[in-house]
């Protein structure tokens, strides 16, 4: 963008159409041009916009008619003007990349439908060009017009071109002699067979929704919907190529263990397999083609082709290569050096790609990409071939790489890196999409259920933007799907009561903090987890309905996906700053009900805004929290316990007393007891910057004045209040209760016993923040802070205020008088109870009703100090 403000485009323009430069500089031009072009939609607006400019490149660069002496052999080109320029056309292709209206103008108003024509009607060889490039602009032309056609746009041109595309599809096999040694034209010549049948996937594509765009259009409905002409080509246009494509498939698969052949011929064998995967996806759907002869053919492709080319060893091998291969387990290896220009949007990296990365030359990655959509396709059209495949999800390598894969952490989103991974995600989500189907039709599923539920969630949370389709799915079909949750059936409640009840690896006390409402029955964990369970239907329409905001960009998403090439708009990818959903998604119903309270609260609103079912929805969210940190506790990892807890705080912040609802607190007390396990507080940092937080201390202040409208002195809500005072964390979150919200202490009557937290947290080390200490001071000897009141705090102030005022260590002549005084006012005070706990405290006693042990008697060392003070 920086560069198409110094008005960049202009002056490339002016060089190449008045300077005339030599072909390298020309050559280089173009570049630039393509690397600005791929940038976004509105950069290739701007270079469309132009004037000129495009009109020079096409005139100067794709000629229709030019020297036939460029074609011999030694001639030396002084000028690439008036010459066929195969980067010209990828220039153009690109362009046509960012948007359906680009490319129109570059059809019809640039005339390069006519271009087209004349570079793909002639056979490369006779092209009046030095080979290569010949084959390069005859490549780059069948880019550019699948491009077009995957916006549905010059299909007309199909039915003139039917013949040439035909005599290509019958050579295509005599390519398996050529591929014996690896040379550039062999590559060259996969290239542009690759970009044919690239070709006829999109008009394929575009002719499967013929018939119902023209049952649209020719019935009268009143509806205001705009109406979408049907394309130029039909079902019956397309069908027969078929079969070209699948003979030259059978004669290329049987080379899979011809590790040279197959490098060469693998980005052309990947491409005949989507396109039947696209073939029988729309011929399934054509009301001219009869049903059972469709299932027919699937059933024949399945046992004469697939389910013998799963039994391969090569293929075996290939499931092997995907954890060697891959970018989420192996992050450096797609990028071994940095980016060239990080402003500039770029696909390579400094050095290439190693031959074992995800784009390297031996990467399984899209040929089992491209056969597990076949397979997903033939599988949702005829069901009963579904247990056909079950043997796939059976493989170690792909175990052994979905169980690595998901556990690794955040990959880091760059240009690069964000290509590579789409590539990736889409090999993740067809495997989970397969084992959706398996879940309900192959009875030894279960064994892989867990493994691919653990995918899905880290999937959810990694998709990048362009792939909110699959977001959908995933949230749809799998991440609530009771099957992928076995768990539920297989005695999961169970043992988290066991668990519970044998205090298995915690030592931190399980009562739950009873509530201020209404008495009601505790449940048990796993009484509880086994009504999330019965609920998932609830809470995957919980979600669902959460996420409407993805809406708009689901639909693009969908059209891409669905090969609704009417509706596309550009094939750029939207611009990547991070995954669709955020890391703590699974909280996101809270966050979204807290927001609108917030906001409402701003503009001085009466919350009746919020849905009628609030209760419903909070318990809904907080019922899959809790699924989540009992049986998927790894799949949360990547959230902070501070923001696990800044969200819970949510529950607080909502509605008024909605926390006292009895579903409500009962959950909320069960996350908080996960919360409050040893691991779990270790690893709490309220210091931290929190994703979504400005500052954890102003909506602590926020937690603290709410308590003190509603909390009714609710145990469950004091213990949230008291987390954040331990002292390892910052004074100014202390400061704030016993300076400015000492009111609070007469409510923060949490239990001991019910108090999950152990108290060494808040006592040790000894607090050495004087004003702090005086207040701590001042609230015990006034009567605010009371053991009958707040025993947790009264205890913990007690503890830092003993420990201060007999302490003997050096230190400012300001802290020695300050402990001094206090010593003396202690002796001094009126109240016997207080006084003795402050002389006689000794140390903290769980099972003491006070909370603490007192000394018979001062020991001798204390006794002669206060003595000596006193």
């Amino acid at each position: 963008q920086g560069l198409l403000k110094t008005r960049i485009q202009h002056r490339l323009r002016y060089i190449l159409e008045v300077v005339r430069p030599v072909p390298t500089v020309v050559l280089d031009i173009l570049h630039i041009l393509t690397h600005i072009a791929r940038h976004s939609s509105e950069a290739c607006s701007q270079l469309l916009d132009c004037p000129r400019l495009i009109e020079t490149i096409v005139r100067e660069f794709l000629p229709t008619q030019w020297d036939p002496q460029v074609a011999e052999p030694g001639c030396l080109l002084t000028s690439l003007h008036g010459v066929p320029c195969s980067t010209a056309m990828k220039f153009i292709r690109v362009l046509a990349s960012g948007g359906r209206n680009a490319t129109a103008r570059l059809l019809n108003k640039f005339e390069m439908k006519s271009r087209l024509s004349r570079f793909i009607a002639e056979d490369p060889l006779d092209l009046l060009l030095p080979r290569e490039e010949a084959i390069r602009l005859s490549t780059e032309a069948f880019r550019l017009w699948a491009v077009a056609a995957g916006y549905g746009q010059a299909c007309d041109l199909y039915r003139d071109l039917y013949p040439v595309l035909v005599r290509i599809l019958q050579s295509l096999p005599e390519l398996l002699s050529t591929c014996c040694g690896k040379s550039p034209m062999t590559e060259l010549s996969v290239q542009r067979a690759t970009a044919v049948v690239t070709l006829l996937i999109h008009v394929t594509q575009t002719a499967g929704y013929t018939a119902e765009l023209q049952a649209k259009l020719s019935s009268n409905s009143s509806e205001d919907t705009e109406q979408v002409p049907p394309p130029p080509v039909a079902w019956n246009q397309v069908s027969g190529l078929q079969p070209f494509i699948e003979t030259s498939l059978k004669k290329f698969l049987q080379e899979i263990s011809q590790t040279e052949t197959w490098q060469t011929l693998q980005p052309l064998t990947t491409t005949y397999v989507i396109y039947l995967g696209v073939y029988y996806s729309a011929c399934s759907q054509q009301p001219s083609v009869n049903p059972i002869d469709c299932l027919e053919e699937l059933e024949r492709l399945t046992s004469e082709v697939l389910q013998p080319l799963l039994s391969q060893p090569a293929i075996h091998s290939m499931w092997d290569l995907l954890r060697p291969c891959s970018a989420l387990c192996n992050p450096l290896s797609c990028s071994p050096a940095p980016e060239l220009v990080f402003s500039i949007a770029s696909l390579s990296c400094v050095g290439g790609k190693p031959p074992l990365s995800l784009v390297g030359s031996k990467s399984p990655f899209p040929f089992l990409t491209a056969l597990l959509f076949l397979i997903n396709n033939i599988t949702d059209i005829h069901k009963g071939l579904t247990s056909k495949y079950s043997s796939v999800l059976g493989f170690r390598g792909l175990r052994d790489y979905l169980h690595q894969s998901w556990q690794t952490g955040p990959p880091s989103v760059t240009p690069s890196s964000a290509w590579i991974l789409r590539h990736e995600y889409h090999l993740q989500y067809f495997v989970l999409a397969l084992a959706r189907r398996m879940a309900g039709t192959c009875p030894d599923y279960t064994q892989h259920a867990s493994l691919h539920h653990c995918v899905a969630m880290a999937l959810l949370s990694r998709l990048l933007p362009g792939s909110e389709h699959l977001a959908y799915q995933v949230l749809l079909d799998l991440a609530f799907n009771p099957e992928f949750l076995p768990e539920g059936k297989a005695g999961g409640p169970e043992a988290a009561d066991f668990s519970d009840i044998l205090h298995l690896g915690s030592s931190a006390k399980l009562a739950q903090p009873g509530s201020a409402a209404a008495f009601f029955s505790k449940a048990t964990r796993g009484a509880l987890l086994r009504e999330s369970y019965q609920n998932l239907p609830f809470i995957r329409s919980c979600y669902l309905s959460h996420f409407v905001h993805l809406q708009p960009t689901l639909m693009r998403s969908e059209a891409s996906y669905q090969g609704r090439n009417y509706l596309i708009q550009s094939m750029l990818l939207p611009e990547v700053r991070g995954p669709i959903l955020p890391s703590d998604w699974p909280f996101f119903p809270l966050i979204s009900l807290y927001n609108k309270v917030t906001n409402a609260e701003t503009r001085g609103a009466v919350l009746n805004s919020l849905p009628l079912d609030l209760v419903n929805t909070v318990t809904w969210n907080l019922q899959w929290v809790l699924l989540l940190e009992s049986w998927r506790a790894k799949t949360l990892q990547s959230i902070p316990t501070a923001a696990k807890l800044a969200r819970l705080m949510c529950v607080f912040l909502t509605g008024g007393d909605l926390f006292l609802e009895a579903p409500i607190h009962r959950y909320t007390a069960a996350l908080l007891s996960v919360y409050c396990q040893p691991k779990a507080l270790d690893s709490l940092n309220l210091d931290a910057p929190l994703p979504g937080l400005a500052s954890f201390h102003d909506l602590y202040i926020s937690l603290l004045e709410q308590f003190e409208g509603v909390s009714f002195g609710d145990p469950l809500f004091g213990v949230f209040v008291l987390l954040p005072l331990q002292k390892r964390f910052s004074v100014h979150l202390r400061l704030a209760v016993f300076g400015e919200h000492t009111s609070i202490l007469r409510a923060l009557g949490v239990p001991l016993q019910q108090f999950p937290v152990p108290l060494e947290r808040y006592t040790s080390p000894p607090e050495d923040n004087l004003n702090l200490l005086r207040l701590y001071f001042r609230s015990l000897v006034t009567g605010a802070l009371r053991h009958t009141w707040c025993p947790v705090l009264y205890v913990v102030a007690l503890a830092h205020v003993n420990s201060f005022i007999f302490s003997q260590d050096s230190t400012t002549q300001e802290t020695d008088a300050a402990r001094k005084s206090m010593l003396r006012k202690t002796w001094l005070l009126v109240d016997e109870t207080l006084k003795k706990h402050l002389l006689y405290y000794r140390l903290l006693n769980t099972e003491s009703p006070l909370g603490f042990d007192l000394y018979d008697q001062l020991p001798p060392m204390r006794l002669k100090y206060l003595q000596m003070v006193t």
